[in-house]
């Protein structure tokens, strides 16, 4: 009897209230949008523009902690319903921390006129409403092994506070560093989420045979990630460059073998799979613009940064939401074709965001404006054909 009650409670929910994958994909997405063709049309035609905290740092904070984090934890509270068996946070308490994100949204972008402290706390509401929310499922079946996730979301709040406390206080550089920080922690839960889930759909999908993990591989490529939040934290350009070029180069080895180990070679005709392997390559080769930079090879950071962001989060985020949509609306794992399209132009965004000013300096605006509208197309795709899917019940009837 439990069962069909708790079955007929959450289909009395509305249908984007179901899951949390719902709200917060459709809004992070939607917001990404809005950001990235806004920030394009003020780079290429600079004008008198003060949000709070400044453009450079509205940019990075919100694409950091407006697009990205909704994105994290709408899939980490939407995973761990079928990690734990625990039912995911739905319903009224699913409004409260979509309105949290939409709140801290609004607040940085209008709330230049209020009270810095007012911006930070409702902005910060979010990233702790949403640990105590993957904290509740795991500890109440004991699954330590998840229990990981709920530190990393309290770890990226304590960054994001600290970025505002940079601002408040008017020191550029703490705000910068920790949106650094965040950009490795960004990185982090991509290699972990990555190394779970990419040899384990590849295998599931293709045939191929997973190959065992290696674990002390797993843990240098994780933990040298775990270092470089920290350095990024402190300053690239603080820390010793022979520390920054050794861990740098331990995890673009460690990861580039651990994702060679993958089967990319068993994917090439399967679009949701290489999508997934080659946005995670921009883990390795991020590492390597870092240990180019530690050197003195490389003088812009922004390159490495955003092989990161553009490349591994944009690329990332687009395949697995495209995945996750389809898999929690009763569909079958199947894409629409114009999605080979998306996971095509969000690769070539990263590649100009990141070639561009490597190698051609002077075509830098072009580079950040063409990768925007590269983002844009690659989103609209997905947008165009999975908002729906998100505000609507699951084709199977069931909940969720």
């Amino acid at each position: 009897m439990s069962n069909v009650d708790n079955t007929s409670a959450a289909l009395a929910s509305t249908p984007i209230l179901r899951l949390a994958f719902r709200p917060l994909f459709l809004g992070g997405t939607l917001f990404s949008l809005i950001a990235i063709s806004w920030w394009a049309y003020f780079w290429a035609s600079p004008f008198d523009w003060q949000p709070y905290g400044g453009p450079i740092w509205w940019h990075g904070h919100e694409m950091l902690f407006g697009f990205g984090a909704a994105i994290v934890v709408g899939f980490l509270l939407t995973a761990v319903q079928s990690w734990t068996g625990v039912p995911g946070v739905k319903g009224n308490k699913l409004a409260v921390l979509a309105s949290a994100w939409l709140l801290g949204r609004l607040l940085v972008a209008f709330g230049a006129g209020l009270p810095g402290w007012v911006v930070a706390v409702g902005d910060l509401s979010f990233l702790f409403l949403s640990a105590l929310a993957m904290a509740y499922p795991v500890i109440k079946v004991k699954q330590w092994r998840n229990l990981m996730f709920v530190p990393i979301l309290l770890v990226l709040m304590m960054l994001n506070a600290v970025s505002h406390w940079g601002t408040l206080i008017g020191d550029a550089l703490v705000a910068l560093h920790s949106l650094h920080g965040a950009t490795l922690l960004t990185a982090l839960v991509i290699t972990i989420v990555g190394g779970r889930v990419i040899p384990f759909f590849t295998s599931s999908a293709s045939g191929y045979t997973r190959l065992p993990n290696i674990g002390w591989l797993d843990g240098l490529s994780i933990g040298s990630i775990i270092a470089l939040v920290i350095v990024a934290f402190i300053g690239f350009s603080v820390v010793p460059a022979p520390l920054l070029a050794v861990l740098s180069l331990v995890a673009a080895v460690s990861n580039g073998w651990r994702f060679l180990r993958w089967g990319i070679a068993h994917t090439l005709n399967i679009p949701l799979l290489w999508s997934l392997h080659f946005s995670y390559l921009f883990i390795p080769v991020g590492m390597v613009a870092l240990f180019l930079f530690s050197m003195g090879w490389l003088t812009n950071i922004s390159i490495a940064l955003h092989c990161f962001t553009v490349g591994a989060m944009g690329g990332m985020i687009l395949a697995m939401i495209s995945r996750v949509t389809l898999g929690h609306t009763g569909r079958k794992l199947q894409p629409p074709k114009l999605m080979t399209l998306g996971y095509i132009l969000i690769l070539i965004a990263a590649a100009v965001r990141v070639l561009l000013p490597a190698l051609l300096p002077s075509f830098t605006n072009w580079g950040i404006v063409g990768a925007a509208a590269l983002w844009v197309a690659a989103y609209s795709i997905y947008l165009f054909y999975y908002a729906p899917m998100l505000v609507s019940a699951r084709v199977d009837g069931r909940p969720g």
